[in-house]
């Protein structure tokens, strides 16, 4: 059996904590491994207990760097009383000194986005602008490292690649459909209230929170395009956010986002639903008729997997990761071109035929994303850089 040590001190009520709920079920089912999971004890209320995983709670201080200096501290010692035999670093920092084999998921985009960097100072958010090139830093240090380091994607792999000339492994993330919609209780009166429109109207959905990298701004300017585009049909955008920097995690502001919605006229056609609840979300989905994302970064874009997924046609930006995720179950445009997106949403919308196609394509290429064959290669892993190491775990020398 091999002991695995995962460090989850990075996750938060966002991606990483999604990443924990799926991926510890499918360790626990595990007969040839266990696993000790270190994370904040404000989380810890939002994970099941499971068999043959053990939880170690972590106070940890605010901020990323004083985090990231307080692991280096105290993680080795915690690992080696694990008796762990490889160490999962799930957070885009590595241990500098790891006691055991150490494998490096690294899914932040944002560190190696030119475009990320050019919109802060753009939007002269130098503070933010600086507290990325040191993450950057350090990221790029923990890549180095690591003895191995792992993408969700294979084109974010090779960004990380030029970036550090460090070889990068791709294991996709995964996608558990029938826990997706396992919850069939129907959505809050609220939100179904929000969701509600004229028949016939065009519902597009965007889900995020605010954030610069979403590119907003770039769907925003389409609105006005599309609606003229559809010769009368009336359209409503819906977000699973609120357009309120208080709202949205991290230090984006969001209120210029919310002014250029009126500064456009289209108040009436955009539709914040506010955070909607991972076990409520296919319900959005399943009311919608065409996915949009105008992101000008990405690693892996979780929602294009639950979209296809959901049978909807799926209109995105022209990154190479998306057309990696989707392939042909997407239409795509140039990440910037407010007028290309509007283009491809009024191309899908007045095709029904391929609309179908769009969707059928769609959900054949998310049956190709699974959190159990997730698991098996970053188990095999672990194995094989276990074997070839002169670093073991207490767990085989007793």
């Amino acid at each position: 059996m091999i002991g695995l040590f995962l460090n989850g001190l990075a996750a938060s009520a966002g991606g990483g904590l999604t990443y924990l709920r799926n991926v510890l079920p499918q360790l626990s089912v595990r007969r040839d491994a266990h696993t000790t999971v270190a994370l904040s004890p404000q989380l810890r209320h939002e994970l099941q207990d499971l068999p043959n995983i053990s939880f170690l709670e972590t106070p940890i201080p605010d901020g990323s760097a004083r985090r990231f200096w307080h692991e280096q501290a105290v993680l080795p010692r915690l690992i080696r009383e694990s008796g762990a035999d490889a160490l999962i670093s799930a957070g885009n920092f590595a241990l500098r000194k790891s006691p055991v084999p150490q494998i490096l998921l690294s899914r932040n985009s944002l560190y190696t986005s030119g475009d990320f960097l050019r919109d802060l100072r753009a939007r002269q958010d130098y503070r933010l602008w600086l507290d990325t090139r040191i993450k950057g830093i350090l990221a790029k240090r923990s890549i180095q490292w690591a003895d191995c380091t792992v993408a969700p994607s294979r084109a974010f792999a090779e960004d990380l690649e030029h970036w550090t000339g460090k070889n990068v492994t791709c294991i996709y993330h995964g996608f558990d459909r029938d826990l997706f919609v396992g919850n069939k209780a129907s959505l809050p009166p609220g939100l179904e209230q929000k969701l509600e429109a004229e028949p016939g109207t065009l519902r597009l959905l965007f889900v995020s929170h605010y954030n610069y990298y979403r590119n907003f701004e770039t769907l925003f300017r389409a609105v006005p395009l599309i609606r003229d585009g559809l010769g009368g049909r009336k359209i409503k955008l819906f977000l699973t956010c609120t357009l309120r920097s208080d709202d949205n995690p991290g230090s984006y502001h969001a209120e210029s986002a919310a002014a250029l919605i009126n500064q456009l006229g289209i108040a009436k056609n955009v539709v914040e639903l506010g955070t909607v609840r991972y076990s409520q979300l296919h319900h959005v989905y399943q009311a919608c008729d065409i996915y949009v994302t105008p992101a000008y970064a990405e690693s892996f874009a979780h929602p294009l997997v639950e979209a296809m997924a959901s049978g909807l046609p799926v209109v995105a930006s022209d990154l190479p990761v998306h057309r990696e995720i989707c392939n042909a179950a997407a239409a795509y445009f140039h990440k910037f071109s407010p007028s290309e997106l509007a283009s491809g949403i009024v191309q899908v919308a007045n095709s029904v035929e391929r609309g179908r196609e769009m969707a059928a394509l769609g959900r054949k290429r998310s049956s190709d994303f699974s959190w159990t064959k997730h698991v098996d290669e970053l188990t095999r892993l672990s194995r094989r850089l276990m074997e070839h190491s002169g670093r073991q775990g207490h767990r085989d020398m007793i």
